[in-house]
């Protein structure tokens, strides 16, 4: 039975004696099939054969000074092969001794942890990816601030340069809603950000889970879904930051993607609230400017989302249509938000009119979207309400140029 024990150990560990200086005088198959050595290349040389160099001599000296004292020594070992592969191991050993407790000759037992050492080593090369990446998001952060707070300076100072060319009411109150709309799209960053960031942290978590149980494969698609998560809150930044950059040179546009921006900008509360958005979008371009539009799509569906929670309206709908007829591009946005009631209706675009509560509206958003779209699209919108509907048409004049490009 002694026998069978023996066996036993030697096939499931990798073991090797010495004499007390360090002389191989037996291996097992396991040591010669992990070191790349025979038998014959191994007995009767030290066992420093395999030491590998990176490892700091002062570790074979605590080594030494264990076992000469007659204690058992563990530690995980860094070997090299015969062929200059590097392995691991977890390592026991053990002084034998005699009957005089003398130290006879030393056994060492084995097992390969190399495949586990090299998991730890990449998963501490992704943590270290991952703070780099924390640390140029908190960067990028700062920089997109910096960014947003020049960009309001730079609004607040058309404004004052507008007031001075032009006393005309109408410009002012243009610029006091922009800038509102820049507090409001500051608030949505936030709101973007709350989700994302909730995900990344079960990510994390899930990832060094699948690190413990040396499913690598799991490590680097959660380590990828980190990036994602991360690349796409940046990416958050750039589209508002993009939205208010205080460019007014017009341009052919696709009346589309400027609604999608709006949709985009908008997705998270849309969700929150779920709301349905419905779209029948023909294919039509427009000169302007596609961020002024994408303002009047914000401030339309932004009033559809204060009316629903006014209401109380269990399925909310939204339906936008874009088509072309005749020489205009018509843009036809209706919700079913229990429409305006009629003494409202014919001052629903008048400066500071509103039927929200006063910490909820300024009553410049429907006033500032008529300036768009009759002074910077040179067309018009109109409201009309009906049995629980409400339903704004944006008519946008196609010259000549612009059907062609339609």
């Amino acid at each position: 039975m002694l026998e069978q024990y023996k066996e036993a150990i030697e096939k499931s560990n990798i073991i090797s004696k010495t004499d007390v200086n360090g002389i191989i005088t037996f291996v097992n198959d396991e040591f010669c099939k992990i070191s790349g050595y025979s038998k014959e290349e191994l007995i009767g040389k030290n066992h420093n054969i395999v030491r590998h160099p990176d490892v700091p001599a002062s570790v074979f000296k605590a080594l030494w000074e264990t076992i000469k004292a007659k204690k058992t020594y563990k530690a995980t070992v860094k070997n090299r092969a015969k062929d200059g592969r590097t392995f691991y191991v977890n390592t026991t050993v053990i002084p034998i001794l005699d009957e005089k407790n003398n130290i006879e000759e030393f056994v060492a037992i084995r097992y390969d942890v190399t495949k586990e050492v090299f998991y730890k080593k990449s998963l501490e090369q992704k943590e270290k990816e991952l703070e780099e990446l924390n640390e140029n998001l908190e960067k990028r952060v700062q920089e997109k601030t910096k960014e947003l707070k020049e960009l309001n300076e730079t609004l607040e100072l058309r404004v004052h340069e507008e007031i001075a060319k032009n006393e005309q009411k109408q410009k002012v109150m243009f610029w006091q809603s922009r800038l509102a709309s820049l507090g409001e799209m500051l608030a949505n960053i936030a709101h973007q950000w709350r989700q994302p960031l909730t995900e990344l942290s079960l990510t994390l978590f899930s990832l060094k889970k699948a690190a413990l149980n040396n499913n690598m494969q799991e490590v680097q698609s959660l380590y990828d879904e980190s990036k994602a998560i991360i690349q796409n809150m940046s990416t958050t930044i750039d589209d508002f930051t993009n939205f208010f950059k205080p460019t007014k040179q017009k341009h052919y546009f696709k009346i589309a993607e400027s609604i999608y921006e709006a949709l985009n900008i908008l997705e998270k509360i849309i969700v929150k609230e779920m709301i349905i958005v419905n779209t029948e979008f023909d294919e039509v371009e427009v000169l302007g400017i596609s961020n002024e539009l994408t303002q009047v799509m914000i401030n339309l569906i932004q009033n559809s989302k204060d009316a629903f929670l006014q209401s109380g309206v269990l399925i909310k709908e939204i339906t936008i249509r874009v088509k072309k007829k005749n020489d205009f591009a018509c843009i036809e946005f209706e919700d079913n938000a229990g429409g305006i009631q009629e003494k409202d209706i014919y001052k629903i675009f008048e400066p500071y009119f509103t039927t929200k509560h006063s910490s909820s509206g300024t009553g410049l958003g429907l006033f500032m979207s008529k300036m768009i779209c009759e002074q910077g699209l040179n067309g018009s919108i109109d409201v009309k309400s009906k049995k629980g509907f409400t339903t704004f048409t944006i008519k946008i004049p196609l010259q000549e140029t612009e059907r062609d490009h339609a």
